[in-house]
């Protein structure tokens, strides 16, 4: 809901301070009916499939449903309408769909640091990027919520110059206006307040090394400490030992790949770095207290 009312409000405020109709919007769906959003506030569609013109830029929103939503129909469409010469990009979950119906294939592209994991799983060919949002050519992706904002100010900028974009910003008390240079997350040390720097290093390294974990010695001498010292930080800064904090890292990267993808729970182990899928639904429900099998089954059902 906030990544279409930020997209919208924000060419509605670029009209009222231009004078002028510069953006038209409608909304479609593939049933020509009204939908839903995750908050249960009902969008009228406009427009159907069918009337879509080359001339319009056609922009997908998704959410917490994208797998089960990217159906075979709207892929069809999805494609048939890049076919056309159609620009097309997406909000938040909404890559998943043109992922999946090929049209991101030699582009870069961004997604809420939430489906990450789950998206370079599914589509390890395309470059990701850990951006708020990202335009190549005829393609533009955001990660969603604000990021809607910094893209739609980065258009309106191109499209009518910096001086109407900026306008618009100032209208929602918008101060600091990111660029696809911006990142969507404060880095690993620095969102949990860890100043150490080598422990910051060590954290970045875990980050970056799941599917096949370093061993605490070889973490140690990378950052030319004792695995004691390190140790010892550790307890100090984040109250847990660095076995205990990798396995909880490990262990979330796994919940959102169950989530997010369709992957056998042995190929989730494997990419996170569990040598069977004995010790990972082990370790998995030591921590949840929910074996990884149920897990998926009650996502599932809550998705109905």
């Amino acid at each position: 809901m906030f990544a279409v009312a930020s997209a919208t409000e924000c060419l509605r405020v670029a009209n009222r301070m231009s004078g002028k109709d510069l953006y038209r919007w409608a909304a479609t769906s593939e049933t020509g009916e009204s939908v839903y959003s995750s908050s249960g506030i009902k969008f009228p569609v406009d427009i159907s499939f069918d009337e879509v013109t080359r001339n319009d830029t056609l922009v997908v929103c998704g959410g917490i449903n994208i797998q089960e939503n990217s159906t075979p129909k709207t892929m069809s469409w999805l494609r048939r309408e890049s076919r056309k010469g159609v620009k097309i990009g997406s909000l938040c979950a909404g890559a998943h769909a043109l992922a999946k119906a090929g049209l991101l294939d030699g582009y870069r592209a961004t997604i809420h640091w939430e489906n990450q994991d789950g998206f370079v799983e599914n589509f390890p060919e395309i470059q990701l990027t850990r951006s708020v949002f990202v335009i190549d050519r005829n393609r533009f992706t955001a990660a969603g919520g604000a990021a809607s904002i910094d893209l739609m100010l980065r258009m309106i900028a191109d499209d009518h110059g910096t001086e109407l974009s900026n306008a618009v910003a100032d209208q929602f008390i918008y101060s600091s206006i990111r660029t696809d240079q911006d990142f969507q997350r404060l880095s690993t040390p620095t969102r949990m307040g860890v100043r150490h720097p080598r422990l910051g290093m060590v954290i970045d390294m875990m980050d970056q090394n799941i599917e096949e974990p370093i061993s605490p010695g070889e973490l140690a001498e990378k950052v030319n400490m004792s695995t004691r010292q390190m140790e010892r930080l550790f307890r100090r800064y984040l109250d847990r030992s660095p076995k205990r904090y990798y396995m909880e890292l490990r262990l979330g990267r796994a919940r959102n790949l169950l989530m997010q993808t369709d992957m056998s729970i042995i190929d989730v182990a494997i990419a996170c770095g569990f040598s069977s899928p004995s010790h990972f639904s082990k370790c998995y429900r030591a921590h949840y207290g929910i074996t990884p099998y149920r897990e998926r089954g009650s996502h599932s059902k809550a998705e109905v």
